[in-house]
């Protein structure tokens, strides 16, 4: 990409700049690298993101006169799914929310966000990559979250991983297995999916919703049946499935001990973990463990909305369940091992960095 005279984005040249540097190259389906030359006339301190806030690069200094090289991959995707052949049952898209619509997850371009006081960013190419593609499903607490200061550990899982590996973040907020199925997003995922890929599952929070009759999956028949079709369905195209229980919500006892809410779930994501030999990221147990350390006061600065939600968290808590989950995925699967940064790979929930800092 080289800065044309005028550098806004231009449709009909198909890649260029709005006025938030924020990049956009309109490109296919697919996964591709990003090369990024940093760097400048004065110090400069870049941190990237892409499509829906994804971390990609963070604070990437360098001196004056000088720059450095970084690359990553990007997945990018619509909400097309491939037309079902004559009289099949189906559908042609994505079963998309209004708020999805349009959204930076679902269009026809990749986008950069270029980030910090000091940024600056001098050379950028794209080019397609064929690597493989970790893909999440999930909920709220998974989802590239659209707005600050919500964050979740799906868009920051990209910051702890190698640029040999992509992360296709298809989960969105209030999903259950049940209704992730019948708005055709695990068909979506399913239709690109190939030998050597992954599959993140992490459900619970809205499945265990009674007052959601529809999607409400019982944890010890209908939860685990449902856990079973995704994980049939990920063995089916040669990828490797990966179970994930949910992070606990932020309830303190008198003790300072959390309180349970997920019932029997994370014991019935355990069960099927063990029973059809899927590697497992117990979540529930690592949040548990951080929320405690950080103590009922300072546990609420990990979270959204200055501590007023107890369920989803900011950019600090989403940060460090990024890495729990980076530090498990090192052993969490064939082939994924060398795709966990070296800095990433162990994580101490019992003694999380500071929220402070």
């Amino acid at each position: 990409v080289r800065v044309a005279a005028d550098p806004r984005y231009d449709p009909a040249r198909g890649y260029g700049w709005d006025d938030d540097a924020r990049f956009w190259a309109k490109l296919p389906e697919g996964n591709y690298r990003v090369t990024l030359t940093l760097g400048g006339r004065a110090a400069t301190e870049t941190t990237v993101k892409a499509e829906g806030r994804r971390l990609m690069l963070e604070a990437v200094r360098t001196p004056a006169r000088r720059t450095v090289t970084r690359s990553f991959v990007v997945n990018v995707r619509t909400a097309a799914l491939p037309q079902p052949p004559a009289n099949a049952p189906g559908g042609v898209a994505v079963r998309l929310k209004p708020s999805e619509i349009g959204s930076a997850t679902w269009d026809d371009r990749l986008t950069l966000e270029f980030l910090g006081a000091a940024r600056h960013v001098s050379r950028i190419a794209i080019e397609p990559a064929d690597v493989p593609t970790l893909y999440l499903t999930g909920d709220s607490t998974v989802t590239d979250q659209r707005a600050e200061p919500a964050a979740s550990w799906g868009q920051m899982l990209p910051r702890f991983l190698d640029a040999g590996i992509a992360v296709a973040n298809h989960a969105e907020s209030g999903e259950t297995l049940k209704s992730f199925l019948t708005s055709l997003r695990l068909d979506k995922a399913l239709s690109r999916m190939r030998p050597g890929d992954f599959l993140l599952i992490q459900f619970g929070h809205n499945d265990q919703k009674v007052q959601w009759p529809q999607t409400y999956a019982d944890p010890a028949i209908t939860f685990r049946a449902y856990l079973r079709a995704y994980i049939a369905e990920a063995r089916r195209r040669g990828a490797t499935p990966i179970l994930v229980t949910s992070p606990e919500r932020r309830n303190f006892d008198a003790a300072g001990r959390i309180v349970s809410s997920h019932g029997d779930y994370p014991a019935a994501v355990r069960g099927v973990a063990r029973e059809d030999g899927v590697a497992l990221i117990d979540l529930t147990a690592m949040t548990t463990a951080f929320y405690e350390a950080l103590g009922p006061t300072r546990a609420a600065l990990a979270f959204n909305e200055g501590g007023k939600d107890k369920t989803h968290h900011n950019n600090y808590g989403a940060y460090e369940l990024a890495h729990m989950v980076a530090s498990r995925l090192a052993a969490a699967g064939p082939g994924l091992p060398g795709h966990v940064l070296p800095q990433a790979r162990t994580f101490d929930p019992g003694h999380p960095p500071a929220p402070e800092k």
